[in-house]
């Protein structure tokens, strides 16, 4: 099949579709689908946290991936970086409006995972 005879494929409710190569969507959905992004925002959807504090709830996530992750987020929009004016340096992170309705969206996609990712993966 040639690309000009690819069917088009429309979803109610995504303008513009998100399957073309070009969507500005894919950009995002890459940032916040990563493994890193979806456990950096369930674990501030808990709570305001500290680096070091996110850092000790996802285990196995490095201290690179953990600051790439969170400078990511807080460029998109979706987390927010509060520094503290005190020494030493005192630094919070929490979720913006937008960090928080993606979390709400989610967590029960996350819910189903961990209710069958035994079973699933154990086939």
């Amino acid at each position: 099949m040639k690309v000009s005879e690819r069917k088009r494929i429309d979803i109610p409710g995504l303008a513009d579709g998100v399957f073309p190569a070009q969507c500005p969507s894919r950009t995002l959905l890459d940032h916040v689908t990563s493994k890193w992004g979806v456990l950096v925002l369930l674990a501030l959807g808990i709570d305001t946290m500290r680096w070091s504090e996110l850092r000790r709830c996802i285990e196995g996530i490095s201290e690179k991936m953990l600051a790439q992750t969170l400078k990511t987020l807080e460029a998109d929009g979706l987390v927010r970086r509060v520094a503290q004016p005190v020494v030493p340096p005192h630094v919070e992170y929490n979720l913006t409006a937008e960090g928080r309705e993606l979390h709400d969206r989610l967590r029960p996609l996350m819910e189903w995972v961990a209710a069958n990712a035994d079973r699933i993966i154990e086939g």
